[in-house]
Parts: C-alpha cells; sequence; structure tokens
C-alpha cells in the first residue's frame, strides 16, 4: 500500500474535505481507513464509485493520520489531481 503519495502538498485529509473534492471533481484517489465508521465512509465509497476513483485501503485511521503527517488520526484521505493546486 503506498501510502508514501500522502507525503505531498497535493493531499487532503478529512471526511468533509475529501468529500468535496470528489464531488467537485479534484480527487485522484481516495484513501479510506480500514476501522473508520462505515456511516461515515459509505458516502465517500459511492461518490468514488460514481467517478470511477481509485480507492486505497488503509489498515487503521492511526496509521492513516501518520501518513497525513497530522497528529490525529483520519478516517479518509486523497490525493489531488496533477493540475489542482490546494489552496484550502
Amino acid at each position: 500500500m503506498p501510502l508514501n503519495e500522502l507525503a505531498s502538498n497535493r493531499r487532503v485529509v478529512g471526511v468533509r474535505q475529501v468529500f468535496r473534492k470528489i464531488r467537485s471533481g479534484q480527487l485522484q484517489k481516495l484513501f479510506l481507513a480500514r476501522d473508520a465508521e462505515e456511516d461515515r465512509v459509505k458516502e465517500l465509497l459511492e461518490e468514488a464509485g460514481k467517478r470511477n476513483l481509485e480507492v486505497e485501503w488503509c489498515e487503521s485511521m492511526e496509521m492513516l493520520g501518520r501518513a497525513c503527517a497530522i497528529s490525529r488520526k483520519a478516517a479518509a484521505a486523497g490525493l489531488l489531481g496533477e493540475n489542482v493546486k490546494n489552496i484550502e
């Protein structure tokens, strides 16, 4: 699992931010934690399926948070497309 892709300035972290980026068509790849609550990631999976996004699973929220270089757990993260700038 290439979580090292998240060590980039093109990442977004958190269910709400990731959902916004999916809906706007800016996300290239979705990362989800296996131990996240199903209710929190269900909508993300549905939207990713509609847009044929690649989904990468991580073993835990803690591991996903560390891969994103944050000091908290993360249920979801995403990698923005090459031509999209992360200005948030």
